[in-house]
């Protein structure tokens, strides 16, 4: 990006176009472009209660895609899922107006704070939000932009009067290497977005550019316990790098770990000096892990301990991580935004804890035919920790089918697995066979989300 694009500075006065405004991060960024009193206008394929929001805070917003909606527009602004032959976008290069992807704008939109990056194949939502709350506590006000929503503030960004702005940086396209961060968290490096990254070595690749991104003064948090964020810390020459994790000698160290059905409590050593409890209400250890390292970074950033924890403490989620949507008679509906092997594995595990003496009942909706079928092994055994299992069929997002790649075949190979593809017929078997104590989780990263109310519903009918 040259000069004139990149500084906040230069957007005051100008008129920013977001193609695919009414998406998550998309619209945070939008929020707080006109916190700053630039002029925000968008399309999306479809109307939503985003865009009236934002209509109400001042944009100007459309519910389809008009090439003539560019006109007068000063940058316009990008989501990835958006086709390059969108006519908004053939007609900005039409015009060669700058155009920005969604990473280059949220770069802009931190260059006049201290940023702080978190990163990692799983995780960085929670991780994020945790370490926002963790801030909030301490009276720092960060500004924001996170994948998820807050549960305490209902949104997903806000310009804080801090010179701090957390943001979660997406490794999925490789884009995060834009952002230039003073600080980063990576929680894991894993291979996932297989349509991106081919290999495991492509995915290292990308984050070993992401830590070189990040200011040579600044500060690189990493999970102690995970094997890929550790080869990335160990292979960085700068800068400043802190550990944290279960494993002896960290930076910070998490032991004494008591899980609970919906929390945890740990003890918490900060360079080797005890400095307090971890209690947490979200579930699993891999939420203990997420908490540590936003609180590592809290306390590098110089937040006081005691603070940083108490905002820990008082953190409820963010919606689609473990969100409790109902309880209808003794049963439990969660939905969940886990859509890798390994996300799968540690929220299921955390669930049947949760769920106690009654039953784990899942529907599972795959993300993408290029990720089933790199890890269709690796879903069969993940599922393998409920007691049932439903599966849909695979969502596209922009994917063609692969031949022979469907749910089916996870549910081949699996002794609780059913495969239903119809929503209907899938959300009816679950209404049908739950049970007072059950825990029903709708999981993954398409629209399965959609069937929460509508289980909720029909388990009110059939009890009532």
């Amino acid at each position: 990006m040259s000069n004139k694009v990149n500084q906040l500075n230069n957007w005051m006065g100008k008129r920013l176009h977001f193609v695919g405004i009414g998406g998550a991060g998309m619209s945070g960024l939008a929020r707080i472009a006109l916190s700053h009193g630039i002029t925000v206008s968008g399309s999306d394929a479809k109307d939503s209660t985003v865009l009236s929001a934002l209509q109400a805070l001042g944009a100007q917003v459309h519910a389809s895609h008009v090439a003539e909606q560019v006109d007068g527009a000063d940058f316009v602004i990008y989501s990835t899922a958006i086709s390059s032959a969108n006519v908004e976008l053939v007609r900005a290069r039409d015009l060669n107006l700058p155009i920005l992807t969604r990473a280059q704008a949220l770069a802009t939109l931190m260059s006049n704070s201290r940023s702080v990056a978190v990163a990692g194949t799983h995780g960085k939502t929670t991780t994020s939000s945790m370490l926002t709350v963790a801030l909030q506590a301490c009276g720092l006000d960060p500004s924001f932009a996170i994948g998820g929503t807050l549960t305490s503030s209902g949104s997903n960004a806000h310009r804080g009067t801090g010179d701090l702005f957390v943001a979660e940086a997406d490794e999925s396209d490789g884009s995060f290497i834009e952002y230039h961060p003073f600080a980063a968290i990576v929680t894991n490096v894993e291979h996932d977005h297989v349509d991106f990254f081919a290999t495991a070595e492509d995915v290292t690749r990308a984050f070993s550019e992401f830590a070189k991104s990040i200011s040579s003064d600044g500060i690189l948090v990493y999970c102690a316990d995970d094997a890929g964020a550790t080869h990335l810390a160990d292979s960085s020459s700068e800068p400043k790098k802190i550990s944290y994790g279960a494993t002896e000698g960290s930076d910070l160290l998490i032991d004494s770990i008591n899980l609970l059905p919906m929390g945890s409590t740990s003890r918490v050593i900060w360079h080797g000096r005890t400095i307090g409890t971890m209690s947490l209400q979200v579930p699993g250890l891999h939420n203990v892990l997420n908490a540590g390292g936003a609180l590592a970074m809290a306390l590098a950033l110089g937040a006081p301990a005691a603070e940083a924890l108490s905002g820990l403490a008082s953190f409820h989620g963010t919606g689609r991580r473990f969100e409790l949507k109902a309880t209808v008679h003794g049963i439990r509906v969660i939905d969940d935004y886990g859509h890798h092997p390994t996300e799968i594995d540690v929220t299921l595990t955390a669930a049947k804890r949760y769920a106690g003496d009654g039953r784990l009942l899942v529907i599972f909706q795959p993300h993408r035919y290029s990720r089933t079928k790199a890890f269709m092994n690796e879903f069969a055994k993940a599922l393998s920790i409920a007691d049932e299992v439903v599966l849909l069929e695979v969502y596209a997002a922009s994917e063609a089918p692969i031949a022979g790649i469907t749910s089916a075949t996870i549910a081949e190979q699996m002794n609780n697995g059913r495969f239903i593809p119809n929503f209907l017929e899938a959300s009816e078997w679950v209404i049908e066979n739950a049970k007072p104590g059950d825990v029903i989780i709708t999981l993954g990263a398409g629209d399965v989300n959609s069937l929460a109310p509508i289980i909720s519903d029909g388990l009110s009918r059939r009890f009532n």
